[in-house]
């Protein structure tokens, strides 16, 4: 099979490139224990997930009912194989895929350990999402997207670095939105200096951002994450349309050109956060893919924050990220049941 070919792919049907949310970066497996509260050594057993931000973003987006693809490169083994398929049956356009027959699939073994912190040891040496060449992108579909949404690991080393800011442009000069989740992995980066420098020199192209507390710390060298300020001043850029800031369950902050403000989280019992960013990421691409003046209406982005809270509440009450995904049903459902709470 040539490095292009795809078995089983799924092209979007263009009635929906309207509204079409095109997801680029990594898509990999992650290896979890089968018990909880252990580091990787102690690990009796693994559990393989699909997993990579961009493609949970994806699916995300369609399990509520949305048009979303995905653009990356896996390996041309049997994982590849594998969660080109997960996409597929989630409704994601994978026809943007490309596989790599001298790369692997990368691999991430990734632990919850007693003492609440994770613990990733990945296997990109190099893997085939880290070679996606600018000449293999599948133009057309990037340019079918009314919004485009990448993250910060495949700026980490070429040539996939220069392909996803060939990638931007195509989205950008079409009339795409931008949409930049920088999903922070420091064990993946050659140095702290490194990782924030590459972050922030794409930050002033984006039109939406959406950061973690724990990111603003680390971006601005230690700043505190809840002071307006440091936000606006370091964070904020001219071009900038809403960035906002996750806060787990407390709920998320929202910064635009004319108002700020904060919604709160939506109550429920978490299990694993895995994923939770990523489906609060899909719940508000969701919503923006069908209305882009919630970024100008603070009532309606409110609605929105609260809806894309409730898609991240959702995904820490199961095991796994793209499993988690919410339905629009389960996300109304716990809407509904919390307003009358």
């Amino acid at each position: 099979m040539g490095e292009n070919a795809i078995s089983g792919n799924l092209t979007i049907d263009t009635r929906d490139s309207e509204t079409l949310v095109v997801c680029f970066g990594e898509m990999l497996i992650d290896f979890v224990p089968t018990v909880g509260g252990v580091s990787l050594a102690e690990a009796p057993a693994f559990k393989k997930a699909p997993g990579g931000a961009p493609a949970n973003v994806a699916v995300g987006v369609s399990r509520l009912g949305g048009s979303s693809a995905f653009v990356g490169k896996v390996g041309d083994d049997e994982f590849g194989r594998m969660l080109a398929e997960i996409l597929r049956l989630n409704n994601v356009d994978n026809s943007g895929m490309r596989f790599d027959d001298k790369a692997r699939t990368a691999l991430a073994f990734v632990t919850l350990r007693s003492d609440g912190e994770r613990e990733f040891l990945f296997f990109r040496h190099p893997s085939a999402d880290m070679l996606l060449l600018e000449s293999e992108l599948d133009k057309n579909l990037i340019q079918k997207g009314k919004i485009f949404h990448y993250g910060s690991i495949c700026l980490i080393e070429e040539p996939c670095r220069s392909t996803q800011l060939a990638a931007m442009k195509i989205a950008k000069e079409s009339g795409s939105l931008l949409s930049y989740d920088p999903n922070l992995r420091l064990p993946l980066w050659p140095s702290e200096e490194a990782a924030r420098e590459e972050i922030m020199s794409i930050w002033n192209l984006a039109d939406v951002i959406k950061i973690s507390e724990e990111e603003i710390t680390f971006l601005t060298g230690g700043d505190d994450a809840y002071d307006d300020e440091v936000v606006l001043q370091k964070l904020f850029h001219p071009n900038l349309k809403l960035l906002v800031v996750s806060e787990g369950p407390n709920g998320c902050r929202y910064y635009t050109q004319e108002f700020k403000g904060k919604v709160g989280g939506v109550k429920v019992k978490a299990v694993d956060t895995t994923g939770a960013g990523d489906a609060f990421v899909s719940g508000l691409l969701f919503s923006l893919a069908s209305d882009l003046t919630l970024l100008t209406d603070e009532k309606k982005l409110r609605e929105a924050l609260l809806f894309a809270n409730a898609c991240g509440a959702i995904t820490v009450t199961e095991r796994g990220a793209i499993p988690a995904m919410p339905t629009m049903d389960a996300v109304q459902d716990l809407l509904s049941s919390s307003s009358r709470s």
